[in-house]
C-alpha cells in the first residue's frame, strides 16, 4: 500500500485565511506560479494531506486540509496547475516556523531553506513529528 503523502501550502492570511477556508469548506488552490511549487501541486493526489501555513506575520502551520481532486490546468492560465482542497481542521496551538527551526530536525527542508517557496512536499518525518504533537488530529 502506498503511504499517504503530505504537503505544505502557504497562504497570506490577508489574502486567504484559515478562517475563510474553514467557512468555505473547500477551495481551489491556485495562484501558484513558481515552477518548484507547481511541481509540488502536480504531485498531489486525492487523499494526500496538506499542512496549511499562514505566512506574513504569524509564520505558522495553522490547519490541516485534504487533497480532493487530481491536479488540473488552471482555467485562468493553462500553464499553471491547481488542485482542490477540503478543510480538515485547525491546529491549536499553531506550530510556528520558529518552533520548527528550533527543533533542528528539518534543516534540509525547503520550508527552512527556501522561505519564499509557497507550496512544497512535507517530509514524512515532519508528518510524524506533527502526529506526535497532535495525536488526535488524524495526520
Amino acid at each position: 500500500m502506498e503511504r499517504r503523502r503530505y504537503f505544505l501550502a502557504k497562504t497570506d492570511p490577508e489574502t486567504y485565511s484559515l478562517d475563510q477556508f474553514e467557512r468555505e469548506g473547500r477551495t481551489v488552490w491556485d495562484g501558484v506560479r513558481n515552477p518548484q511549487a507547481l511541481r509540488a501541486i502536480q504531485a498531489m493526489r486525492p487523499g494526500d494531506g496538506v499542512f496549511v501555513y499562514h505566512s506574513g506575520g504569524e509564520s505558522a502551520v495553522v490547519g490541516l486540509a485534504k487533497v480532493v481532486s487530481e491536479p488540473l490546468p488552471d482555467p485562468k492560465d493553462p500553464k499553471l496547475t491547481v488542485v482542490e482542497l477540503e478543510f480538515a481542521q485547525r491546529l491549536a496551538p499553531p506550530v510556528t516556523l520558529k518552533e520548527i527551526k528550533s527543533s533542528k530536525l528539518f534543516d534540509d527542508w525547503a520550508l527552512v531553506r527556501q522561505s519564499r517557496l509557497s507550496t512544497m512536499e512535507a517530509p514524512p518525518a515532519f508528518a510524524e513529528w506533527m502526529r506526535r504533537k497532535f495525536p488526535s488530529a488524524g495526520i
